[in-house]
């Protein structure tokens, strides 16, 4: 196999370095804004345990445990099929100086099968196309793997890997919100959804969704995020988007 060309990357202002491939799927700004949508961890006895499927090269992962890097007892874990991007994972981990909290299982995430325990908090970043929808990513490991599974099944084989009041966070395109609630249906509740807009007067064009298990309270929509002031280029953004971008400040639901 030929050797995988990568680059390396500066995130969160330089407080998280990520080697990714240079090509097929990378890190943007959903990884981090997903970082920064989990809810607060609540001090417990026992160990947190947090899960991201599907981590790629634990960029979120990664993103997450370094924003929580002042709350003890929490445990992180990528699990990642491909294992070019499994062992990126792990060398990220290993360098951003955090293999004392957060580990690389490579597996097949969506496997209902596969043992890995139950979790306090699950979050990931699910493909956004399936089979014929979309233009499919260069990396063909990535896009074989991607396409393979709705939103629908994720939802489904995490939400039974999830500890009593445990929370799911995803982030998605807005036009699937209607099927990411279906799947939450019966599965968990409290739902809470917060849009993100590229500007104050665009459509939002992505949601990220956030879910809890055992919770009977009703659907919440929050205001959102506008990424860009109006009328500005893609690489300007609004204070809020730029302190979270940057880890210095979390996403808000309330």
């Amino acid at each position: 196999m030929a050797e995988t060309e990568t680059t390396d990357d500066a995130l969160l202002g330089g407080r998280l370095r990520i080697r990714q491939p240079a090509r097929g799927y990378r890190v943007n700004v959903d990884t981090l804004l997903l970082a920064a949508s989990l809810p607060p961890f609540r001090a417990r006895r026992d160990r947190t345990r947090v899960a991201e499927p599907c981590c790629g090269v634990a960029a979120a992962l990664l993103a997450a445990a370094i924003s929580y890097d002042r709350v003890g007892e929490v445990e992180f874990v990528g699990i990642e099929r491909e294992p070019v991007y499994a062992a990126l994972a792990r060398e990220n981990v290993q360098r951003n100086g955090q293999a004392h909290r957060a580990c690389i299982i490579e597996a097949d995430a969506l496997d209902p099968q596969a043992d890995f325990g139950v979790f306090d908090c699950v979050f990931f970043n699910p493909p956004y196309d399936t089979v014929g929808e979309g233009r499919p990513p260069r990396d063909d490991r990535r896009a074989a793997y991607v396409s393979e599974q709705p939103v629908a099944e994720w939802i489904k084989v995490w939400s039974n890997r999830m500890t009593a009041r445990a929370s799911m966070t995803l982030i998605h395109r807005a036009h699937r919100l209607s099927e990411i609630l279906a799947a939450l249906d019966g599965r968990l509740g409290g739902v809470e959804v917060f849009p993100i807009r590229p500007a104050a007067t665009a459509k939002a064009h992505r949601v990220i969704v956030r879910a809890w298990k055992g919770s009977r309270a009703p659907l919440t929509l929050f205001a959102g995020l506008d990424l860009h002031p109006d009328g500005a280029s893609g690489d300007k953004y609004t204070p809020q988007a730029d302190a979270i971008l940057r880890g210095e400040a979390r996403i808000q639901f309330g």
